[in-house]
């Protein structure tokens, strides 16, 4: 593979776009586009090719957000990443720029492709995507939290399939957990953050209790939902212990992947109570594409 292509596709971190599809498919579950089967006739032939649009517009946001991350990280990725693709000469940060914005307006165009809802949260998470890059991550409290905002507007950009919004409360899980998964991500490069940690240890748990309270208030497959519960606290409470026990950045770096990899099993326990296993079962193959990817290329 030519080595600038490949800096090109480090930098859009390939093994995380998965999760951005699965919150796509888990949202517009949310919004009831399967059923019990995935018989579209009953909603609209359309139906099919507006996921494929609005799945293709998550990744494309999500690879800008990664990218221009990068960007804006430059000097200190001198530093700190210096195997990085723009501080190691592969990828300039013109080229990067351009890279990246091109991604947030395929991503925007591709929304508005689906309709005026879809478009409109797209802009919003674009703007809270560079907040982030920019600005926001640089402080403890408001970056999470700007971060968590960007994973929640995704699942919503699925749940917009429709031009509604239903359910919008369940955009409030990815929040906490991807702001929990950034305070983890905060010892990735020294190491010390036990405190970290444990705060988002207990942010997983409160996620957990919500996916189960909203669940059984919402729908009635609430013994579906158990066994994708299950494994995701398998998956993210293991690395995490360790990285407790011995918090050295190595260890760190892998409950960060970790989580971020997890996320998909929390989108297929999220959308098995609004859908069907069949739809669960798929949006968990995305995990050992992820998995597979992970070894390839860059997680964080």
């Amino acid at each position: 593979m030519n080595a600038v292509f490949k800096g090109y596709l480090r930098l859009a971190r390939p093994a995380n776009l998965p999760t951005a599809m699965a919150d796509i498919l888990a949202g517009s579950a949310i919004a009831g586009a399967y059923g019990s089967s995935f018989d579209f006739s009953s909603i609209g032939p359309d139906i099919p090719l507006k996921l494929v649009f609005l799945i293709a517009s998550s990744v494309c946001l999500y690879a800008a957000g990664v990218v221009l991350n990068d960007v804006f990280d430059a000097k200190i990725d001198r530093k700190e990443r210096p195997e990085r693709p723009i501080p190691s000469g592969l990828v300039s940060v013109k080229a990067a720029s351009f890279y990246g914005l091109s991604l947030l307006l395929a991503g925007i165009l591709l929304a508005f492709w689906v309709n005026v809802l879809c478009g409109t949260l797209a802009v919003i998470l674009a703007l809270a995507i560079v907040l982030y890059d920019s600005f926001s991550k640089k402080y403890a409290f408001l970056g999470p939290i700007n971060m968590g905002i960007c994973r929640g507007l995704n699942l919503l950009l699925g749940m917009g399939i429709f031009g509604t919004l239903i359910h919008w409360s369940y955009a409030g899980i990815p929040l906490v957990y991807i702001a929990a998964i950034t305070l983890i991500s905060r010892g990735e490069v020294h190491g010390n953050n036990k405190r970290h940690i444990i705060l988002a240890g207990v942010l997983y748990a409160i996620v957990i209790l919500a996916v189960m309270v909203l669940a059984f208030q919402n729908t009635s497959n609430m013994l579906e939902v158990i066994p994708f519960l299950t494994l995701f606290a398998i998956l993210v409470y293991g690395p995490l212990w360790r990285a407790y026990q011995n918090n050295s950045p190595g260890n760190i770096k892998q409950a960060v992947i970790s989580g971020v990899l997890a996320l998909i099993v929390l989108d297929a326990a999220i959308a098995v109570g609004f859908s069907n296993l069949l739809l669960a079962g798929l949006i968990v193959l995305l995990l050992p594409l992820s998995m597979l990817l992970s070894k390839l290329f860059a997680v964080t």
